[in-house]
């Protein structure tokens, strides 16, 4: 089971403060209303991830509404899977995570993004970043 990163949490939580400001620098918006208790836990703990599944419905839907804003595949048109390797020189996914690319959940898409980036060593991170944006 995959768990939703802080940082996706925090990324989320700015993307709808810039979307629907406060209008009084008081009030919230719902969706950073739903948010940032989870984001609150997760500093309190120390935690750097949060189980999908302890999210209320509407922290769940406004994280789903900034994904819906995010890349959703990392392929930058340079697959070396079909050729055989293990993990594509050009995107960083294993070939089972290429192959399933549509099946997988929002959590685990991220999940992946978050390791790809984290390892930084496929084509689209190096010689190829200014194409992959």
């Amino acid at each position: 089971m995959h768990g939703i990163h802080i940082t996706d949490i925090e990324a989320a939580i700015n993307h709808w403060r810039q979307r629907h400001p406060s209008p009084d620098g008081v009030r919230l918006s719902p969706e950073v209303r739903a948010l940032a208790p989870v984001y609150a836990r997760l500093i309190h703990a120390g935690a750097q991830e949060v189980n999908p599944a302890s999210l209320s419905a509407a922290a769940m839907q406004a994280w789903l509404g900034w994904y819906e804003t995010q890349p959703d595949t990392p392929c930058i048109a340079i697959c070396s899977t079909s050729q055989g390797d293990a993990q594509c020189k050009g995107c960083g996914r294993s070939f089972g995570e290429v192959q399933q690319w549509l099946e997988l959940s929002p959590v685990h898409k991220r999940a992946v993004w978050r390791r790809i980036v984290a390892e930084g060593t496929a084509l689209r991170f190096t010689r190829y970043a200014e194409r992959a944006k």
